[in-house]
């Protein structure tokens, strides 16, 4: 296909803008391929005389840019038009052929709800990353998020979203929803993924966060008491929860109270792994508050998101990959 005035006017800039090198990232590290495969069993085929089905790579390219710049589906359709770093991103040449509209756009993303495809996309950007070695199975670091929610009833139903509910975290109140992550201890991969209401206790979902092949684990204080729990008696996991603040802060100097705290160090400079996805969640994706509404849908939303972070987090290491294997 030749290339348009405006491509070649683009391809000629001198300067690359943040979100060419963002877009150029998610480019190189995403596995397309093997996300495509999962999605294809469930894709239109376009079997009759209707219109032909838009190629599914396509779809699935425009889903995540919607998805990393925090779009909506009229905005992802709008975006396509303003910036040519997404249009090349997508693979559109507005002079031969116009932008999948918002309605495309919203029907793919039910279709990705509905079949649980954003947990098998997440699954197999895991898959991936494990086979090169950049997940291991010695320990997991657990933590959970609150993304707020609107808590006004001045919409359409008239009320509050009712899977979402309101938590006290110090002296604010909250209303919304928890996303609950395992991360690898390693390399801050996260691997499982378990949302619930934000009034849910952090320690409940513990077990849940687990890949099952761990030795240790690490919490924050929220997560004192774990290893008592019925669900985790006959684990064979060893728990390292922090102290908390006051008890720590208490701790003797004394020699037993000072390597009491080099281990406090110890844990928490492991537990900080857990926050590099939560960061390119909220602040490189700009998940700050619900996209959607209900607990399935965001969801869903959270799996590709994460899935995606872990890619920008594994990015350096792929590259290196790549390198060593094309020398």
């Amino acid at each position: 296909m030749q290339a348009s005035f405006s491509e070649f006017e683009y391809a000629a800039k001198k300067k690359m803008t943040r979100r060419d090198r963002f877009l150029g990232e998610i480019e190189a590290v995403t596995p397309w391929s093997a996300l495509t495969a999962e999605i294809q069993p469930f894709y239109p085929k376009g079997e009759g005389r209707g219109r032909p089905p838009i190629g599914l790579e396509r779809m699935l390219r425009m889903y995540i840019a919607q998805q990393c710049f925090g779009l909506s589906d009229e905005g992802i359709e709008d975006a396509i038009y303003d910036s040519q770093a997404i249009r090349r991103f997508v693979g559109i040449d507005l002079s031969h052929e116009s932008a999948p509209d918002a309605t495309t756009v919203l029907k793919f993303r039910r279709l990705l709800e509905t079949n649980q495809l954003t947990e098998r996309i997440f699954a197999a950007i895991n898959l991936l990353l494990a086979t090169k070695g950049l997940i291991l199975k010695e320990g997991t670091v657990v933590d959970a998020t609150i993304i707020a929610a609107p808590s006004s009833t001045k919409n359409r139903d008239g009320e509050r979203d009712p899977e979402m509910h309101q938590a006290k975290k110090g002296n604010q109140w909250h209303f919304g929803m928890k996303a609950h992550i395992g991360v690898d201890a390693d390399t801050g991969i996260t691997h499982t993924l378990v949302t619930t209401p934000a009034n849910t206790a952090d320690v409940t979902q513990a077990h849940a966060l687990l890949h099952g092949q761990e030795v240790d684990a690490f919490a924050d204080a929220g997560y004192r008491g774990v290893e008592k729990r019925a669900e985790n008696r006959n684990s064979k996991v060893d728990w390292h929860v922090a102290l908390r603040p006051g008890k720590r802060r208490a701790l003797p100097d004394t020699p037993l109270g000072r390597l009491a705290e080099k281990v406090e160090q110890f844990k928490a400079s492991v537990r900080a792994k857990v926050e590099h996805p939560f960061h390119i969640v909220k602040n490189v994706f700009g998940l700050k508050k619900v996209r959607y509404r209900g607990l399935g849908k965001n969801t869903a939303q959270l799996f590709t998101l994460f899935g995606m972070a872990n890619l920008l987090i594994a990015k350096r290491r792929l590259f290196a990959l790549h390198a060593q294997g094309a020398s």
